[in-house]
């Protein structure tokens, strides 16, 4: 199919996330290899943000296809209430990949199924309803979890089920809780215990967190804070979730993004890396506490495509390729590459304003004056961004632009010299931004 009839059809008869069906302008994919994928005419984009964060072991990897192609030709899916020998090995793997007493999982097939039973599970095992999350956050798109999230797009799907409770983030868009990560720290941690005090701790099953913020900022927390933060949540008998759907599965160059922080959650979410999104699932993980728990007591939650062994398949053969190719370790060295050229960006372009990186797990912010002012507002663009996001696509590199901010998050198996390449892109690019500067 050529790449008109492609986009024709898909948007006459499918509709789009997060855009108006008449506003999107879906790029064509006809096939995708390593970090690239491809139109039908063959021009070829340079992946820098792995799809939606996910694709980690990158495109089109052979032996997850064969594994997949494996499992199809054994059993492709029997109900939930089934033991298989994929899902027995995948919960056996997990357990011995997540630190700590974290080894048991429950099975779904998305980040938003894994949080949304997290709620589930965290409220039957401490019998409490209210639940804390950051307004610098995203859980997903589900009703709960829509919810959960802090980000602009849960405006439109409010109001929702009630029990959600917001708080800051350490270190919030505008707001500063301080200039050193230890003031940030420690201001923000006696803010929240007020918040818990004014909630009534009695009534907080949880708090959910994403070890490092992922789509609104690529935040990494201040020093001492998800240590600091476990210990108050402990303190008052609150369960700590971390939200490890974007950066878990090397992302940050370890293999789980609360291991740079020397502490284990209660539960643990997860998907994207899990399968490289070479098949739909996600997982919840919890401690061996509340797994004994629902041992002996009814977990109320289910899904139909709990544990589908197609999608495990692609779990186990994606974590083992990520093993063996040592691409966490990839990931990990390459972080001093991307500094690099963010410190070379920010040399060069006035419009640079910062960048961050933990692992490949980047993003760069643009300024519009020396002031440090955003060159876009919260949940605003700028004439600038559009046409910065439309130089990267003309110039085949893939990422995904949003405010006033872009990502650089490409597949884990990048190479040096590919990495690189994406970053010429960028700074031909940068030189739009810098046409807007204000001085």
């Amino acid at each position: 199919m050529e790449s008109q009839d492609m986009i024709d059809l898909c948007k006459k008869h499918t509709m789009y996330t997060w855009t108006a069906g008449e506003n999107v302008e879906p790029i064509p994919v006809e096939r995708a290899e390593g970090v690239y994928f491809y139109t039908p005419e063959g021009k070829r984009f340079l992946d820098f943000n792995s799809q939606l964060m996910s694709v980690n072991i990158g495109h089109s990897h052979p032996r997850v296809i064969e594994a997949m192609h494996q499992q199809l030709q054994q059993v492709a899916y029997v109900y939930p209430g089934t033991a298989t020998a994929v899902r027995a090995r995948v919960a056996k793997m997990l357990s011995e990949l997540v630190p700590g007493d974290i080894n048991t999982f429950f099975f779904t097939l998305s980040g938003a199924e894994s949080n949304e039973n997290a709620i589930k599970a965290a409220r039957s095992y401490t019998g409490r309803f209210k639940i804390l999350s950051r307004y610098r956050s995203y859980h997903g798109a589900t009703n709960a979890t829509m919810q959960l999230t802090g980000d602009p797009r849960r405006w439109a799907n409010e109001p929702g089920s009630p029990g959600f409770i917001k708080v800051m983030d350490p270190r919030p868009y505008h707001y500063s809780f301080g200039e050193s990560e230890e003031e940030q720290t420690a201001r923000n941690l006696e803010y929240l215990e007020e918040v818990i005090m004014y909630e009534g701790p009695d009534t907080i099953a949880a708090m959910f967190v994403e070890t490092i913020t992922g789509t609104n900022g690529i935040q990494p927390p201040p020093k001492g804070y998800l240590k600091g933060l476990k210990a108050l949540l402990e303190k008052y008998g609150i369960l700590m979730v971390c939200d490890e759907v974007m950066c878990g599965f090397g992302r940050t160059g370890k293999m789980f993004g609360f291991e740079h922080y020397d502490v284990v959650p209660d539960i643990v979410t997860m998907a994207k890396g899990l399968t490289s999104s070479y098949a739909p699932l996600g997982a919840m993980g919890v401690s061996d506490a509340i797994a004994e728990h629902f041992k002996k007591n009814t977990f109320w939650g289910g899904l139909t495509y709990n544990s589908h062994c197609l999608a495990l398949s692609a779990a186990e053969a994606s974590i083992q390729v990520m093993l063996d190719e040592k691409l966490v370790e990839n990931a990990a060295r390459l972080e001093s590459v991307m500094r690099e050229e963010m410190d070379r960006l920010k040399e060069r372009h006035p419009s640079f304003k910062e960048g961050r990186a933990l692992g490949l797990f980047g993003m760069i912010d643009v300024q519009k004056n020396s002031v440090g002012e955003r060159i876009a507002p919260f949940n605003g663009s700028h004439p600038a961004m559009t046409k910065l996001g439309q130089f990267f696509r003309d110039n085949g590199l893939f990422t995904f632009v949003r405010w006033g901010s872009f990502m650089c998050n490409p597949p884990l198996c990048i190479t040096e010299e590919q990495l690189r390449e994406g970053f010429a892109i960028i700074d031909r690019g940068m030189e739009i931004t810098d046409a807007a500067f204000e001085g």
